[in-house]
């Protein structure tokens, strides 16, 4: 007998449903395998879209499970769009019993991904709970496991696209897959950018001495990541078009059509959107490599990541032991500061104290590097004070960026208690304050 948290199980909302018809509905969920319970994971909810506060209700009752709508309703298409903006994962129109068929392949679709959220590896691996990132972790893991489609990464620098190439690649179920092949296109000099990716024969030009795999032959079976895809020529993406949507490529120097069947993750931290427009990247191209597109949020996004990746770098660092705790001032510089570089800069910090840090306490603000902590109260300009400030804080290596984001967050502050001191500076003296 399935358990109440098996994948045939979900809850059933349907207050406003006649009984003779909610009945008709289990038992023909019952018929494909979905048994209704009073707790699930999942729920389903039937409603008319169009009457008022049908997203409400949604946005009420959407938790951490999926939530399917179901409607009888078919006049206002747009208010299905509103259900998924109000929370729902999908919405379905019950004309029948064959909707029981829909929801159960929908729901061991969702358990199926959900399985793979939860797998030892995928949250040690690219870690994080805050629903920013396991929504777009959810979808990679879906795109992952269920299509074999290009798959285009974007985001800012640092946010973890390389990572998520290797957990794609890793999910992938293809039999006797083979490895994963990247290439920077950052660094991928343009004379030679042919062999790069095509391979060369002997003698194709000056100091072929021997011949050559390119980049589509290496990952031939396996997934090619092109890292920083924004970059590439506009040329050159035009000489690429035929390899991405074939697997057909010529080594230079020769007239010999190869074959290669692998699977492309590309990543960019560009706004390829802007590039279509100026010019500067092919939309042709873009379609090619973007199959599916997956967003990484930056670290500001998700601060609730911030403590719980600390910690797993610690872990990292430390892996005999448990990883010190981490003081309330700690903590609390660490959910403030900003991080440019998002991840990679965070993780850069994090390495720096638990490198300072002396025994099995915890982690304390003597731990922070002194390029680290938070400034004191910025002086008052009028005696140079914030220019020698600034340059004491350049010569110790701080960036420009964070020297700004400093010097911002004490402003803020200041105009925050400011803006609370004002009614009171105007009153008269001796007047009451309440």
């Amino acid at each position: 007998m399935p358990t109440a948290t098996s994948p045939g199980d979900v809850r059933l909302d349907a207050p406003d449903l006649p009984e003779a018809r909610a009945r008709a509905l289990r038992r023909a969920l019952a018929a494909a395998g979905v048994r209704c319970v009073a707790e699930a994971a999942h729920r389903i909810v039937v409603l008319d879209p169009a009457c008022p506060g049908a997203a409400d209700r949604v946005r009420a009752l959407a938790g951490a499970g999926r939530l399917l709508v179901l409607t009888e309703s078919r006049g206002d298409t747009d208010a299905g769009w509103r259900l998924l903006d109000a929370g729902a994962s999908d919405v379905l129109a019950w004309t029948g019993d064959e909707v029981a068929g829909a929801v159960a392949l929908r729901l061991r679709r969702w358990q199926a991904v959900d399985e793979l959220l939860d797998r030892p590896y995928v949250r040690e691996f690219l870690v994080g709970d805050s629903p920013a990132w396991r929504s777009v972790l959810r979808e990679a893991v879906e795109a992952a496991r269920f299509t074999r489609s290009a798959v285009l990464i974007t985001g800012e620098s640092g946010t973890g696209k390389e990572r998520m190439a290797q957990l794609i690649h890793d999910l992938d179920p293809r039999p006797a897959k083979k490895k994963l092949v990247i290439l920077d296109c950052s660094t991928v000099v343009p004379s030679l950018s042919g062999s790069e990716f095509f391979g060369h024969e002997k003698g194709a030009f000056t100091g072929a001495s021997m011949t050559r795999a390119g980049a589509f032959e290496l990952a031939d079976g396996g997934t090619l990541f092109l890292d920083e895809v924004g970059e590439l020529p506009v040329t050159l993406q035009a000489e690429l078009l035929r390899v991405i949507q074939e697997g057909a490529y010529k080594r230079v120097g020769s007239n010999t059509w190869h074959r290669s069947a692998f699977r492309l993750i590309c990543a960019t931290n560009r706004d390829l959107a802007a590039g279509q427009a100026s010019g500067t990247f092919r939309s042709d191209f873009f379609h090619r490599v973007a199959g599916c597109t997956l967003h990484l949020p930056p670290l500001r996004d998700r601060a609730d990541d911030i403590i719980p990746l600390v910690e797993h770098f610690f872990r990292r660092t430390l892996p005999d032991r448990e990883p010190p705790r981490i003081s309330a001032a700690v903590r609390d510089l660490l959910l403030r500061r900003g991080y440019p570089g998002n991840v990679r800069d965070l993780r850069g910090l994090a390495l720096r104290i638990i490198h300072r840090h002396i025994g099995d306490g915890e982690i304390t603000i003597g731990d922070v590097p002194e390029r680290e902590r938070p400034p004191a109260a910025l002086p008052a300009p009028a005696d140079r004070g914030l220019r020698d400030w600034v340059h004491r804080r350049v010569e110790r290596g701080d960036t420009v960026e964070r020297i700004v984001a400093d010097v911002r967050e004490v402003a803020r502050a200041a105009a925050l208690t400011a803006a609370t001191q004002r009614p009171l500076e105007r009153l008269p003296v001796g007047a009451p304050a309440g």
